[in-house]
C-alpha cells in the first residue's frame, strides 16, 4: 500500500457513517479539514467499472444482509440521538452515485468541494432528498454559484470520469473496504469511531514538525491551503472494498 504523508480522508455522501464523521471532524476537530485531501468513495456504475477494470483495479461489493440493514438503522438512530441530531432517512430508488460524487469533483475543482459536501450531506440527511437525482445535484450548484448543468451533468463528461476512475483506483490500491475511512502514512483507520486516534495521529504529526532541530528555529508548521477543504489529490495498493451495507460502514 501507499505511504500517504498527507492525511486523507475517504468519504461517502451514501453512508450515514461518513455524514456523521464529517460531523465529528468539523465540530471536535476544525483546525483539521484544510490539512487532509478529501477522496470520494462510491460504487461505480458499469461504465465506471469497465474503465476501472481497464486500469488494472477492481471494486468489490458486498450485500448487506437484512439483520445487517436492521441493525444499521438502529445503530444510526442510537448515534444520531446521542449528538442531538434529527435524521430524515433518504429513500435510494435505482441510485446513480456518480451523480453526486462527480459532480463533488466538479465543485471541487472550482475550489467549492467544502461548501458542496456541506449541502451535499445536508440535502441527504437532514432533508432526505435523493441526491442522485440531477435536479437535486443542479440545485445545490445552483446555490453555490457553480454551473448547475456542469455540476450535474458531471457523469456525461469523460475528463470527469477519467479522474473519478483514479479516486476508485486509490480506494483499491489504499485498501479501503469501507467508510468512513481515513489514511495517515502507514496507519488506516476505519470507522466513525476512530476518528479520533487519526485526528491525534495528524496532530502530534504536525507539532513534532514544529519542533526545533539541533537548535535552529523553525516557524509555525505550514497548513496547506486557505482555510478551505482542499481539493482532492486523487492518487492510489492492492486491496479489496467491502460495502458492509448499502450506507457503507463505519
Amino acid at each position: 500500500m501507499a505511504v500517504r504523508r498527507t492525511p486523507r480522508f475517504y468519504f461517502s455522501l451514501r453512508s450515514p457513517y461518513s455524514w456523521l464523521a464529517y460531523r465529528d471532524l468539523h465540530q471536535r476537530h476544525p483546525e483539521l479539514p484544510s490539512e487532509l485531501e478529501w477522496v470520494p468513495f462510491w460504487e461505480p456504475d458499469e461504465h465506471s467499472s469497465r474503465l476501472l477494470a481497464e486500469a488494472g483495479g477492481e471494486f468489490v461489493y458486498t450485500p448487506m444482509s437484512r439483520a445487517k440493514h436492521l441493525y444499521v438503522l438502529a445503530d444510526v438512530r442510537r448515534l444520531t440521538a446521542q449528538r442531538g441530531l434529527t435524521l430524515r432517512w433518504p429513500v435510494d430508488r435505482e441510485p446513480i452515485w456518480e451523480i453526486p460524487h462527480l459532480g463533488y469533483l466538479v465543485a471541487a475543482r472550482h475550489g467549492a468541494g467544502a461548501a458542496y459536501l456541506e449541502r451535499a450531506y445536508r440535502a441527504r440527511w437532514d432533508e432526505g432528498r435523493d441526491i442522485c437525482d440531477r435536479a437535486t445535484v443542479a440545485g445545490i450548484a445552483a446555490e453555490l454559484g457553480l454551473d448547475p448543468a456542469g455540476v450535474s451533468g458531471a457523469a456525461d463528461d469523460p475528463e470527469v470520469r477519467r479522474q473519478g476512475v483514479a479516486a476508485l483506483l486509490d480506494i483499491y490500491r489504499d485498501g479501503v473496504f469501507g467508510v468512513p475511512f481515513f489514511v495517515h502514512g502507514h496507519d488506516r483507520y476505519w470507522g466513525v469511531d476512530r476518528l479520533d486516534a487519526f485526528a491525534a495521529s495528524v496532530t502530534a504529526k504536525r507539532v513534532a514538525a514544529t519542533k526545533p532541530s539541533s537548535g535552529a528555529p523553525v516557524g509555525p508548521a505550514r497548513v496547506p491551503g486557505n482555510g478551505t477543504a482542499p481539493e482532492p489529490v486523487l492518487a492510489g495498493a492492492p486491496g479489496r472494498t467491502d460495502e458492509g451495507h448499502a450506507g457503507g460502514c463505519g
